[in-house]
């Protein structure tokens, strides 16, 4: 067990921040305030970070697969868990996106707070650059995680996704619709210097 280096809280649910792992920030926050989980969901939480997004969903979802590429991330991600009482219906794995994942393994929804800043290469190198960094159009990730996404929905399934305006919102909805799902973006807030982050929901539409 990793130590953690500060305490972070979402209403009264509380996750300690180990390091290499990124704090939540005001995406997180509005990600996670209009989270909309489903009795019997079978959730995926892609990019978990400390897990805030997937502790949240498996208070009421039926279960939860937590993801990242970022070791330390899935580690914090599961003391998250034992912290808040909800390690019996979640489950951890280290993959980049979804490439671990067997063909078949569905989902009724998918998050993801996506990295979706414009940076450089070196951006990427650290584990806390790949929690934020999208390369060079910030859409590097983005435009690798639909077209696994979509593979991995049920029927009607639905993915939530965060994304900055820095980074193409009209491209984004317009490859969901590509792939045959409805999209409306669900909440977004304006920062400082000419961006606003926005949510995504996007459904399978069989």
């Amino acid at each position: 067990m990793c130590l953690p280096i500060k305490r972070v809280w979402f209403q009264d649910t509380k996750f300690d921040i180990i390091d290499e792992v990124f704090e939540p920030s005001e995406d997180s926050f509005l990600f996670a305030e209009n989270l909309d989980i489903h009795n019997g969901d079978e959730v995926l939480d892609l990019g978990t970070g400390c897990g805030i997004l997937g502790v949240l969903a498996a208070q009421t979802a039926k279960s939860v697969l937590s993801v990242d590429i970022n070791p330390y991330a899935v580690n914090c991600a599961k003391q998250n868990a034992v912290l808040n009482n909800v390690q019996y219906n979640m489950a951890f794995l280290r993959s980049d996106l979804l490439t671990a994942l067997n063909t078949g393994v569905l989902f009724d929804l998918i998050l993801f707070n996506a990295p979706y800043l414009p940076s450089e290469i070196c951006e990427i190198e650290t584990w806390i650059g790949r929690a934020w960094a999208g390369g060079f159009t910030g859409r590097d990730v983005i435009d690798r995680f639909i077209p696994q996404a979509v593979t991995h929905l049920k029927p009607f399934g639905r993915v939530l996704l965060l994304q900055s305006s820095l980074t193409d919102l009209n491209l984004t909805l317009q490859k969901f619709h590509e792939y045959g799902l409805s999209t409306v973006v669900k909440a977004e807030r304006k920062l400082p210097f000419f961006e606003s982050i926005h949510l995504i929901e996007a459904q399978s539409v069989p």
